[in-house]
């Protein structure tokens, strides 16, 4: 029952059913329009010969007997009033009346009657004739024999090619649809056996250019995706193990030295750097959540609020003009609103302007603008500037431009600008940086709907 539920039975057996129905229909059909056509071209014949004997009758100069030409196989008789037979053609001599059929108003009828002197059914044509010696009526019949004959051959031939058709049908479709659906097969049998260790293997993609081969290339670029993310995933799952195994191998190490030698102990200095390592610790849990909600795109409609931009960098501004030594330039910070989720916006530009704090010299400079569809944000700081190969992986996550990774490096975890690049990104947005030749952040996000 399984097999039977295949696509290429079910296309097999659809194909078969319609072809079947559309052969039985016309050939129904086309037996009754050769029995029609037959019995038409008998009737015409039949039709010419009684206007013959009908102008022969009319000028009252006819004989009792007909001449039957070669070929002919009309049975003709002439009937009087008193429904005697005063003419018949030489096939028919000494017969009893072919018909009572009595012509119509307008002097002509046709009928078929079941047969004369138990014979096959004929056609029978009636025709009125009115002359000087009185009203007669001529009959003139054709046997239907022949096309009873020509129709049996007809069936006969339809009866045994219609099921030969259906079965070269049958097998036709099968093959057809077997060899179309071989690439899908061979993409089943591939995709079946691929796990998570084996992302690179690839379906094969057939040479066509048609809907299975769109399918292959498809579920190659989605195993690619796959592949891809399950590289981050690992690689993040690893960069976040050592960004988290850094601080507690200091704080155990810390504990032991002190619970070792107690009276070397400094317990106010040891708790100062455990709650160091702690704050770092929660900052980088911190991080690590936000990417996770955006990783899980939760950024739908229902998340979705307006948000007063130019607030958010405002007050970020005064944060860092409060809490470093630099000048922060907001002058050209305009309003400007966009859709989204304000706590996450308000980590974008918290993050963008640590960054430039930590590595500005002393200016950081803010510009907010709004235009026709979008909103642009620009945080330009006057340090080193990031190198041009670095440009792009500076928004990786665990990525840093220095190499200092120790736990005493203000630096963080290499999380802030891949949680910008991230939220950025889910918002609909984009992000970029230039050299100013200090660093220069660029955001450009959509503008708020409503506007």
């Amino acid at each position: 029952m399984r097999r039977l539920a295949t696509v290429r039975v079910r296309i097999t057996v659809a194909a078969v059913l319609v072809v079947g129905a559309s052969l039985v229909a016309g050939a129904f059909w086309l037996v009754r329009a050769h029995r029609d056509g037959l019995t038409t071209n008998l009737e015409t014949t039949a039709r010419l010969r009684s206007q013959d004997v009908a102008a022969s009758v009319g000028d009252g100069n006819f004989s009792p007997r007909f001449a039957v030409p070669r070929g002919d196989e009309n049975l003709v008789q002439v009937v009087d009033e008193h429904g005697v037979v005063v003419a018949e053609s030489a096939n028919i001599v000494g017969d009893a009346r072919i018909s009572h059929l009595r012509p119509d108003a307008d002097g002509y009828s046709v009928r078929t009657v079941a047969g004369l002197e138990d014979e096959g059914p004929y056609r029978v044509v009636a025709r009125r004739v009115h002359a000087a010696s009185g009203t007669y009526v001529v009959y003139v019949a054709r046997s239907l024999e022949g096309v009873t004959r020509s129709t049996d051959n007809l069936e006969r031939l339809l009866w045994w090619s219609l099921p030969a058709l259906l079965t070269l049908m049958g097998v036709l479709t099968w093959v057809v649809t077997g060899r179309a659906l071989r690439p899908v097969e061979a993409m089943r049998r591939e995709v079946e056996v691929i796990g998570g260790e084996d992302l690179h293997r690839r379906v094969p993609e057939p040479v066509t250019e048609d809907e299975i081969g769109r399918l292959a290339r498809t579920m190659n670029a989605m195993l690619t995706r796959l592949e891809d993310a399950t590289d981050r995933q690992r690689r993040f799952v690893a960069d976040a193990s050592h960004e988290l195994r850094s601080p507690l191998t200091g704080i155990r190490a810390q504990l032991e030295v002190d619970l070792e030698h107690p009276e070397l102990a400094d317990w106010q200095a040891t708790e100062r750097d455990v709650l160091a390592d702690a704050i770092r610790m929660q900052r980088l849990v911190d991080d690590l959540l936000v990417i996770a909600v955006a990783d899980a795109s939760a950024l739908d409609a229902a998340h979705r609020a307006p948000v007063d931009l130019d607030e958010i960098v405002l007050a970020e501004a005064r944060r860092l003009d409060t809490n470093t030594a630099l000048t922060v330039d907001t002058r050209a910070v305009s309003g400007a609103q966009v859709d989204g989720n304000a706590d996450q916006l308000l980590r974008v530009v918290r993050n963008l302007l640590d960054n430039a704090g930590r590595h500005a010299r002393s200016q950081v400079e803010l510009s907010l603008t709004e235009s026709n569809t979008d909103v642009t944000l620009r945080v330009v700081d006057d340090g080193p500037g990031i190198p041009d190969a670095d440009r792009e992986r500076v928004f990786e996550r665990f990525a840093r431009v220095d190499d200092a990774r120790g736990r005493d490096d203000d630096g963080g975890a290499g999380l802030g600008l891949a949680i910008v690049h991230d939220v950025v990104v889910a918002h609909g947005g984009s992000v970029a940086v230039e050299n100013t030749p200090g660093a220069a952040f660029t955001v450009v996000l959509p503008l708020h709907a409503g506007l």
